[in-house]
C-alpha cells in the first residue's frame, strides 16, 4: 500500500545536506543577514536578566536593607535599568522582525527553486517513468517533501545555529558572573543529554511509523474518491468504510505512540530544569548565609540579584536545549524528503536529444519502421531472446508513404498504440529503428519532431482554464479565427457558442461539465488547430460519440487527412473503410495489410473480424 521510501530512519546525511544548502547560494547575502540577525537576537536574550540583577543589587536590596536612606540615587538606578530594559526589548523586536523576514524570504525562494527544478525535471522525463510512479507520489515530492526542506532551512537550520549559539552565550555569561553556581547548574546537563538521545530514538521510530500509516490512509482516501462511481455502483460503501477504518485506527495508534513519547520527554526536560534551579537555590542560599555560618568554604558571597539572575538563566538555558531536540526531528524529515526529491532530480533521462540533433527542414511525412523490436519494460535490452513475452512489437516492418492514411487494427495488446507512441518518440526501441523522412527519430530534436505530429486520444485531458485556452494550449501565436475555423470543421462551434461565455467558458477539472462526446470533439479541434503533418488518432477516438456526431467527425477527418500522413487505430472496422491501407496486427507482428476490399476478398484474419462484428453487432468489439 505504501513504499519503503515513504518511511525513513536517516537523521543526517552530509551529501544531501550539501545539496540542499547549494540552493542557498543565489541568496547567500540574505542567508548571512538572516543568520547574523538571529545571532544578535540570541545575544540579546541574557541582557534583560542582567539589568534586573543590576536593579535588584543596586536599588531594591539597598533600599530593603536601609529604608531611611535617600531614595533619589536608587530611583536613578531603577530609571536607568528600566530605560535599558525598554531599549533592549525594542532592539530585540526590530532584530527579530527583520531576522524572521529575511529567513522567511530565504525559505520561500528556496522552496520555489526546488519546486521549479522538480517540475521542470518531471516535464523532461520519459513516459516510462510515469508508468512506474503513481501520480500521488510525484505530487507529494513537489508539495510536502519540498515543504519539509523549507521547514529545515527556515526552522531547523536557523534554530540549530541560534540554539547552539544561545546555549554558549548563557554558559559564558553564567560562568563570567559566578563559575561555582554555573557548574552547579550544569550538573544536570549530562543526564539531559542521555535522556534526549533516548527519547529522540523512540520518537524517531514512532514518527517513522506515523509517516507510513499516514501514507496508507492517503492512498486509500485517494483511491476511494477517485473510484467513487465504482464504490457506489457495487454498493461497497460499508466495506470501504471498514477497510478505511482499519487503516485509520493504525494511524491513530501510531500517533498515540508519538504523543506518549513526546508527553514523557517534555516533563523529563522540565523536571531536570527544575532540579537545576533547586540546586542553584540551595547552594546560593548557603552562600547568602555566609561561609562561616555553614562551612561551605566559598569565599565570595552571592547577591540576591545574582541568585535571581541564575534562576532565570538556568530556566532559559533549557529552552534552546529543548529546541535542539525538535531540530533533530525536522532534520530527520528533511533528510528523507531530500533523498526522495533528489531521487527524482537524479533520475536518468533516457529520451534526450543528441548533441547537434537534426531538424526537419522540408517535412514530407514519410514514416518507416525497420525491424522494430520494442518492450515497455525498461529492463528489456536488445539481447533478450525473441521468445520473451515482454516484447510488444516483434520485428515490425511498416512503411507509410507521405500523405497516406493507414489504419491499424487488431486485438487488444497487438501493439497498435505502441506504433503511434514510437512515431512521436515517447519511447525508444530496443532493436531496429523508427524513421521520419528517412531520419531516425533518435537523431531528431524532440520538439521539432512533435510539432509536426498531431495526436487525438480517446481519454481526452482538459486543463483548468477556458475552452479556447484548452484548444490553443495557451499558444499566443494561434489566432481566434483559426480556433473558430477548426471548431466549425469538427462541428463543435455551435455548441461552444451556446454556452454562456462562448469560447471563454471556464472548464472545470478534467472537463467535468462536458460530455464525453463534446470533449472528444474538442480534442479533434485541438489537434487540427496545430495543423500537423502527421495525424495520429488513437484507440477509437470516435467511440464515445453519437451517430450524428460520428458522421460529422468522419467528414472532418477525411478533409484534414488530405495531404497528411495519417495513422488511425480503430476497433470499429466501419470507421476505417475509407483509409488507403489497413494494417492488421497480432501479437506485435503484421499478419496482413491492404485496402478494405482487398482484405475482405482475401478472407483472412481481417475478414473474420469483419464478419464477427457485423454478425454480432459492435458489442463483439
Amino acid at each position: 500500500m505504501t513504499q519503503p521510501e515513504d518511511a525513513f530512519s536517516k537523521s543526517f546525511d552530509a551529501h544531501l545536506t550539501r545539496r540542499v544548502l547549494g540552493y542557498l547560494k543565489p541568496y547567500r547575502g540574505l542567508a548571512v543577514l538572516g543568520v547574523l540577525l538571529a545571532l544578535v537576537t540570541a545575544a540579546l536574550q541574557p541582557l534583560p536578566t542582567l539589568l534586573q540583577r543590576y536593579a535588584i543589587d543596586h536599588a531594591l536590596q539597598p533600599y530593603a536593607s536601609n529604608p531611611a536612606q535617600n531614595p533619589a540615587p536608587l530611583f536613578q538606578v531603577l530609571l536607568i535599568a528600566s530605560l535599558g530594559y525598554i531599549a533592549i526589548q525594542a532592539v530585540a523586536f526590530a532584530v527579530t522582525y527583520f531576522s524572521t523576514l529575511a529567513i522567511g524570504y530565504l525559505g520561500q525562494n528556496v522552496l520555489r527553486d526546488i519546486r521549479a527544478d522538480v517540475f521542470t525535471k518531471l516535464q523532461r522525463l520519459q513516459l516510462s517513468f510515469f508508468d512506474q510512479n503513481p501520480v500521488g507520489r510525484l505530487i507529494t515530492r513537489v508539495t510536502s517533501d519540498v515543504d519539509a526542506i523549507n521547514q529545515f532551512i527556515t526552522g531547523g537550520l536557523i534554530s540549530l545555529i541560534t540554539s547552539t549559539f544561545l546555549i554558549i552565550v548563557y554558559m559564558v555569561v553564567m560562568l563570567t558572573i559566578d563559575w561555582r553556581l554555573s557548574l552547579i547548574a550544569f550538573t544536570v546537563l549530562p543526564i539531559l543529554y542521555f535522556a534526549t538521545n533516548y527519547f529522540r530514538g523512540k520518537m524517531r521510530l514512532a514518527y517513522r511509523d506515523t509517516r507510513i500509516q499516514q501514507a496508507i490512509v492517503n492512498t486509500k482516501l485517494n483511491e476511494n474518491i477517485t473510484g467513487m462511481l465504482t464504490v457506489q455502483l457495487f454498493g461497497r460503501q460499508r466495506r470501504s468504510a471498514l477497510d478505511f477504518d482499519g487503516s485509520n485506527r493504525a494511524l491513530l495508534t501510531a500517533n498515540e505512540t508519538s504523543v506518549k513519547w513526546f508527553s514523557l520527554f517534555m516533563p523529563v526536560v522540565a523536571v531536570l530544569g527544575q532540579v537545576a534551579v533547586a540546586l542553584v537555590l540551595y547552594f546560593a542560599a548557603r552562600q547568602l548565609l555566609g561561609p562561616d555560618a555553614v562551612g561551605t568554604g566559598l569565599s565570595a558571597a552571592v547577591t540576591v540579584g545574582t541568585l535571581f539572575a541564575f534562576v532565570q538563566w538556568t530556566q532559559q538555558l533549557f529552552q534552546p536545549i529543548q529546541d535542539l531536540s525538535d531540530v533533530f526531528n525536522t532534520l530527520q524529515a528533511a533528510m528523507a524528503s531530500s533523498e526522495r526529491i533528489f531521487g527524482v532530480l537524479d533520475t536518468e533521462e533516457t529520451i534526450t536529444d543528441k548533441p547537434g540533433a537534426q531538424r526537419l527542414e522540408h517535412f514530407a511525412g514519410r514514416v518507416d519502421f525497420d525491424g522494430v523490436w520494442f518492450a515497455y519494460d525498461g529492463s528489456v535490452t536488445a539481447d533478450v531472446p525473441d521468445s520473451d513475452d515482454r516484447w510488444i512489437l516483434r520485428g515490425l516492418d511498416l512503411h507509410i508513404a507521405p500523405g497516406e492514411s493507414v489504419a491499424l487494427v487488431g486485438a487488444t495488446g497487438a501493439g497498435k498504440t505502441s506504433v503511434t507512441a514510437l512515431v512521436s518518440r515517447f519511447y525508444d526501441v530496443q532493436r531496429g529503428s523508427v524513421k521520419v523522412d528517412g531520419v531516425d527519430v533518435r537523431d531528431l530534436a524532440q520538439h521539432d519532431l512533435r510539432r509536426h505530429v498531431g495526436v487525438v486520444l480517446q481519454d481526452v485531458f482538459l486543463f483548468a482554464g477556458t475552452i479556447e485556452s484548452n484548444l490553443t494550449l495557451n499558444n499566443p501565436e494561434i489566432s481566434h479565427e483559426r480556433v473558430v475555423e477548426a471548431c466549425k470543421y469538427v462541428g463543435v462551434h455551435d455548441y461552444i457558442l451556446s454556452l454562456e461565455d462562448g469560447y471563454r467558458t471556464e472548464v472545470r477539472e478534467r472537463g467535468a461539465t462536458l460530455s464525453t462526446g463534446q470533449k472528444q470533439l474538442l480534442a479533434f479541434a485541438r489537434a487540427l488547430i496545430q495543423n500537423p503533418d502527421i495525424l495520429l488518432v488513437l484507440d477509437e477516438a470516435t467511440a464515445n460519440v453519437d451517430t450524428e456526431t460520428e458522421i460529422r467527425i468522419q467528414e472532418a477527418l477525411e478533409k484534414v487527412m488530405l495531404g497528411r500522413t495519417s495513422v488511425i487505430i480503430a476497433h470499429r472496422l466501419s470507421t476505417i473503410e475509407h483509409c488507403d491501407r489497413i494494417v492488421v496486427m497480432r501479437k506485435g507482428r503484421i499478419v496482413e495489410q491492404g485496402s478494405h476490399r482487398e482484405l475482405l476478398d482475401k478472407g483472412g484474419y481481417y475478414a473474420r473480424l469483419h464478419r464477427l462484428q457485423y454478425a454480432k453487432g459492435e458489442a463483439a468489439d
